[in-house]
């Protein structure tokens, strides 16, 4: 059991991503909007210290610079699955806490998840679309796709007119929603979710090598994550059920297949936001659903019982998504609970 202390920071009309990052030698939270609104930078303790830009929003994904104070890439004018096709990926760079630079890196039309990998001493920028074309509401008849670049360190060479070049490494993948990052057998890499399954991806170990690709699961899958939960020295794969869906569902590694081991009870209708890693000395899985009941809840394996448990955190808040991690003094989850319009932040006791 949990102990959850809510703290309303404020309200963002389709408040959507979240990204730590770091600026003048602090950590703070950046959230975006998901529609035609802001972009925000909190303190840890959930002191709101700037507006990055007031548009244009349609925010899917951010991502600090590794190794800079201040800048990040997102993705811009996002607004829907049937309305991005003007998206793009950007770099915002703190010129003051209240001056910020916004320019273009590349138009990626339907970008939906962005990240940056390191491997070898080289950063690659991976980019996932949801879709390729314009299509009717919930056709869903072109793949996204997985797209990749490496990232030198001086990123002034491209703007708008000079966009950095991008390599697609998988054109197939339908509904490709998911993107988590991910260590699997001690490699470092990403889950991308669609409606072929979860697929690990890890950049080359060494230059101008292929990337990794191993089929993890084959069921049409909205998000996963893996952690090892129980504390038997093998990860779990925690996956959310089909694009959108209403079941998650824990998979566990079987003669080299992923068998499902526990399926959640009650539907939980949209599941969308998730987090898996260490809140409170164990490893958590928190999730939310942004239809029914829209609750926000941890899921942990109980090792005196011996079966995975629920707590709910918050009702009635549709999570889009979270942040989860420790300021110095206790563990927290910031929340952007999209279907209210409202940015929280939950400290996080052991019970």
């Amino acid at each position: 059991m949990l102990r959850f202390e809510k703290k309303i920071l404020g309200t963002l009309p389709k408040c959507y991503s979240l990204a730590e990052i770091p600026i003048n030698g602090e950590r703070s939270i950046l959230i975006a909007a998901e529609k035609h609104d802001a972009c925000y930078l909190f303190g840890m303790e959930g002191n709101k210290k700037a507006t990055v830009w007031e548009g244009p929003g349609g925010v899917m994904s951010m991502v600090p610079l590794p190794g800079e104070s201040g800048m990040f890439l997102a993705t811009q004018k996002f607004y829907s699955p049937n309305d991005a096709s003007d998206a793009k990926i950007v770099l915002a760079a703190a010129e003051s806490m209240e001056q910020w630079s916004v320019k273009t890196l590349v138009n990626l039309p339907f970008a939906h998840r962005i990240d940056i990998l390191e491997s070898a001493g080289i950063r690659y920028l991976i980019a996932c679309t949801i879709k390729s074309e314009p299509e009717p509401k919930d056709a869903w008849k072109t793949p996204g796709k997985v797209l990749v670049a490496e990232l030198p360190k001086e990123l002034s060479l491209y703007d708008n007119r000079h966009q950095l070049p991008l390599k697609i490494i998988r054109d197939d993948l339908f509904k490709n929603h998911g993107y988590y990052r991910a260590e699997k057998d001690g490699v470092p890499g990403c889950l991308v979710s669609s409606e072929q399954g979860v697929l690990f991806l890890s950049p080359p170990a060494k230059h101008g090598e292929a990337w990794l690709e191993e089929q993890l699961l084959r069921e049409p899958s909205s998000d996963a994550v893996l952690l090892d939960l129980d504390g038997d020295g093998e990860q779990e794969l925690v996956v959310f059920q089909p694009f959108h869906g209403d079941t998650l569902k824990i998979f566990k590694l079987r003669s080299g297949k992923y068998i499902p081991v526990y399926e959640l009870e009650e539907p939980a209708p949209f599941l969308h936001a998730l987090y898996g890693g260490p809140l409170c000395g164990r490893q958590i899985v928190v999730f939310g659903h942004r239809r029914g009941r829209r609750n926000l809840m941890a899921l942990y394996y109980d090792s005196r019982e011996r079966s995975y448990k629920t707590d709910v955190i918050d009702h009635d808040c549709g999570s889009a998504n979270v942040l989860c991690g420790n300021n110095g003094e206790i563990d927290y989850i910031f929340s952007a609970n999209r279907e209210i319009d409202q940015i929280a932040m939950y400290s996080v006791y052991p019970e």
